[in-house]
């Protein structure tokens, strides 16, 4: 199936391991170049040579932390400068640590507020000239289903990661003239570092072992088990493919029907 996409030049920010390193090499395989950021140049790296080796495509690579502002608008404009534009963005950045209510910070608010909202406005605002005068682009935040179903203990992510979807309703409202998308994917608990620590800090706090609590994770997904990477990683680039111009504004869950609502 043709998508649209090849040669196109996707920015993916946070592409060093799990949902963005798989979002990265999904790209590269429908021949999109790269521009991949995240703070661990050796994983990095090691992304971007899977991608010229497996793939053939272009990858400029910069370590960035996405709560560094002037960090991550000249790693635009160095992507920018060095494959020609950016066409496609995803924001995507690891979540905040999960604290009941009463035990969270002003300080771990304000990083939250940094590394889930503010990088992803940092980085529209910086992709979305080129697209307009283009008449052509594709922004896919990258959040979590609990935007739509909170889970108890991710008060900061549950709180801080809703305001993406009234930025992406904006922006879908605004630029839609201009051949622009703008759309949200949440996914579900996936196969990654992030969820085996959530569920890891649940069996401590019941005291029960951690295949006991992810099996009960488990039991309540209705397709019985949690989504790998590269499910999440495909809708996001279907979401940036031509196939996809028409849909904009929305939220697309990748939770193997864990949303209760309709």
């Amino acid at each position: 199936m043709e998508l649209g996409i090849k040669n196109k030049v996707a920015l993916i920010a946070g592409a060093s391991q799990g949902i963005g390193r798989a979002t990265a090499l999904t790209f590269a395989a429908e021949g999109a170049h790269l521009a991949l950021c995240a703070r661990n140049r050796t994983a990095l790296d090691a992304v971007a040579d899977e991608a010229r080796e497996r793939f053939n495509v272009s990858v400029y690579v910069e370590p960035v932390d996405v709560e560094e502002t002037d960090a991550l608008q000249a790693f635009v404009s160095h992507a920018a400068n060095e494959l020609g534009r950016v066409d496609i963005c995803v924001p995507n950045a690891g979540g905040p640590p999960a604290k009941p209510f009463l035990e969270t910070t002003i300080e771990d608010w304000e990083r939250a507020w940094h590394l889930n909202l503010r990088s992803a406005i940092v980085l529209a605002q910086a992709v979305l000239p080129g697209m307009v005068e283009r008449r052509w682009g594709r922004i896919v935040t990258l959040t979590s289903y609990t935007v739509k179903q909170p889970v108890p203990e991710l008060v900061l992510s549950n709180t801080i990661r809703a305001g993406i979807l009234g930025l992406v309703r904006s922006l879908a409202g605004q630029f839609g003239k201009d051949g622009i998308t703008v759309n949200n994917v949440g996914p579900g608990f996936t196969e990654t570092a992030r969820s085996r620590q959530l569920l890891e800090q649940r069996a401590q706090s019941r005291g029960l072992p951690f295949d006991q609590v992810r099996h009960e994770l488990e039991r309540e997904i209705p397709i019985g088990r949690m989504a790998s990477p590269e499910e999440v990683a495909g809708t996001i680039v279907w979401l940036a493919s031509e196939l996809a111009a028409s849909i904009t504004g929305q939220t697309v869950l990748v939770d193997g029907g864990s949303y209760k609502g309709t």
